[in-house]
């Protein structure tokens, strides 16, 4: 188990201080009833329940994150701020990246978790397989199980190829360069994969864990570059972009 310092952690932190300083002004009380309040004690009780008001709502209903790259354009783009749905899976467990299970992952869905390798950071991609499924990857496209790989060209944006994948029965849009298509190396994925060209492997995902991929193909530091990733330290579901303040157009999309 990880362990990882981020907002909700110092949340977590200003909600045990102001908890105890509230509790010191209550065995203080009790101690002496005639002694006046300091005014820390007040401010510290006070701010107790607003703090921790925030806090459990970030861990157990919703949160937010700002998106930093462009590994998930065109789905997601830099600036983006978005909502974080934990119902869909659980509430995580604060300094860890431990959940709360009540529900499960589904193929196709945006999702946000920590680091693998640093749980204080939190990345966000499209979840492409759950454990067991057989992944073929062809140029870019992926196909789960024994569904055909289905790609439909849709025209170019600033030198970048845009394909729409349909997988799992999700559609998406995906971001390819002409000069690479995949031809990413997978060597994180160990023994589970088998790779048959430049841009061409086929991988069964392990028990336990899921495969992430950014919908900016060659331009995304997911599973290829950390490996499978354990499904428990998945952190909630994006269901929508919240605002981009450098592209309003943008507030409220559904994903």
């Amino acid at each position: 188990m990880a362990l990882g310092f981020a907002l909700n952690e110092a949340l977590a932190a200003a909600t045990a201080v102001s908890g105890a300083l509230a509790w010191a002004w209550w065995w203080r009380r009790r101690r002496n009833a005639q002694s006046p309040k300091p005014w820390w004690v007040s401010w510290g009780a006070e701010l107790f329940t607003v703090i921790a008001l925030v806090f459990g709502c970030r861990v157990a209903l919703a949160d937010w994150m700002h998106v930093p790259s462009g590994s998930m354009e065109p789905t997601l783009q830099v600036g983006d701020v978005l909502l974080i749905n934990h119902l869909a899976y659980g509430p995580r467990l604060p300094f860890t990246n431990t959940a709360l299970p009540l529900g499960q992952p589904r193929r196709g869905d945006v999702v946000v978790f920590r680091h693998p390798d640093d749980a204080s950071t939190f990345l966000v991609k499209r979840l492409v397989a759950v454990a067991g499924d057989h992944v073929r990857f062809r140029d870019g496209v992926a196909a789960v199980n024994s569904e055909p790989l289905q790609a439909q060209w849709l025209g170019e944006e600033g030198g970048a190829l845009l394909l729409r994948e349909t997988s799992a029965g999700v559609a998406r849009t995906l971001k390819l360069h002409p000069g690479v298509m995949g031809r990413l190396s997978i060597a994180a994925l160990g023994d589970a994969c088998r790779v048959l060209g430049p841009a061409a492997w086929d991988c069964t995902v392990p028990a336990g864990h899921v495969l992430m991929l950014g919908d900016h193909r060659d331009n995304s530091a997911d599973s290829r570059v950390w490996g499978f990733l354990p499904e428990r330290e998945i952190y909630g579901r994006v269901d929508r972009v919240l605002v981009n303040f450098t592209d309003l157009s943008r507030a409220f999309k559904r994903l």
